[in-house]
């Protein structure tokens, strides 16, 4: 079989699986990875999603949705923040990512560095998920729902820094010695400033880039594709083009036209969650190693009542003066969605050797 019939087969796969899921309530993306998974288990398919070919596709789903984390990354917004959700945002993370680093780095033997990098990235929320389910209930104009997005929104902080935490560890983790380190680290500071100047400069430009008469939505849209290209290839001279991809939807989301944001925004999410997202779903369930969670069920579910306990126990603690104790039980099941970046995180540790099979089937289980 060839690749084309075998996209074919994926993406009537993913929108069937996809149409049953969301009757639950679950995102119909899922279906990609539960399919990944299903080929985990037998691959009949392994010559072509061993490929070079499929491999790249998959990775220009991971950066797209990196590139759409940027795009919805509101500075005004997060300013706009309330004390108390500043205050629970960061002592909900912290409060998980300390748990969940003790366990990966003691229970799964991982190193501490990247054990912190885990659970952080770990503790994020996954607000896209989450916005159809409290929209659902008519609780996104409420209290509640807007302070549940509200630690979901500003938690996009802490996901970039782990980014730039994680593009410093690869450096170092690639050094073969101490003036390898140097060099590998100092490449990585230079295009890290290199990128984040060439942000503000096109922020700063943006007048310039607003009045420029474009023919028309698909010329703009070659315009819009140059500029993550650019990014993300600036990004991969130093083993940091997830950034990079965050950064060029900063970059975008500031200098673009007013009357053209709703459209491009659309069809970039089209784009990426249509085409290249399953693709990059579907690659991470076919690096789960299945047998290992069928083998040890019970430290998957010791895992997840671990990090969803120390979750709803912080809610609890900054909730509860305000909302009373059911609401705040409630918070930390609505911050308990994992379908964020952190699977963008995992998937690039494991890709680069930093974490085994097993870590990752765990994080993914």
């Amino acid at each position: 079989m060839n690749i084309v019939l075998f996209f074919a087969i994926i993406f009537a796969l993913t929108f069937i699986l996809g149409k049953l899921l969301e009757k639950i309530r679950i995102p119909w993306i899922f279906a990609a990875l539960l399919i990944g998974l299903g080929l985990a288990v037998y691959n009949p398919f392994f010559e072509i999603t061993s490929g070079q070919t499929f491999k790249f596709m998959a990775q220009l789903g991971m950066y797209f949705l990196l590139f759409i984390i940027g795009f919805e990354l509101d500075i005004k917004e997060i300013m706009k923040c309330r004390a108390f959700i500043f205050k629970s945002t960061i002592f909900i993370i912290l409060a998980e990512a300390f748990i969940g680093s003790l366990f990966v780095h003691y229970i799964l033997d991982v190193h501490w560095l990247v054990s912190i990098l885990l659970a952080t990235s770990f503790a994020t929320v996954g607000e896209a998920a989450l916005l159809p389910i409290l929209d659902e209930f008519k609780l996104v104009k409420t209290k509640f729902g807007q302070t549940v997005l509200g630690i979901g929104v500003l938690d996009d902080v802490f996901e970039v820094l782990t980014f730039i935490f994680l593009s410093l560890i690869l450096a170092k983790h690639f050094a073969t010695n101490s003036i390898n380190l140097e060099v590998n680290v100092g490449l990585t500071i230079f295009i890290l400033i290199t990128l984040t100047a060439l942000m503000f400069l096109l922020i700063y430009f943006k007048k310039y880039l607003q009045h420029f008469n474009y023919k028309d939505v698909p010329s703009f849209f070659i315009v819009f594709l140059f500029f993550i290209f650019l990014f993300i290839g600036i990004g991969q001279l130093a083993d940091v083009a997830a950034l990079a991809a965050i950064l060029a939807g900063v970059a975008l989301k500031n200098i673009m036209p007013d009357k053209l944001l709703a459209l491009a925004d659309k069809e970039i999410r089209a784009m990426a969650y249509g085409f290249f997202a399953p693709l990059f779903f579907l690659s991470v369930g076919l690096d789960v190693n299945v047998s290992y969670l069928l083998k040890y069920p019970l430290l998957v579910l010791f895992f997840m009542i671990l990090i969803k306990g120390t979750k709803i126990v912080a809610s609890i603690i900054m909730g509860k003066k305000v909302f009373g104790l059911k609401k705040s039980i409630l918070l930390g099941i609505s911050l308990s969605v994992k379908f964020s970046t952190s699977i963008v995180i995992i998937k690039v540790l494991f890709d680069k050797g930093l974490i085994d099979g097993n870590v990752f089937s765990i994080f993914i289980g």
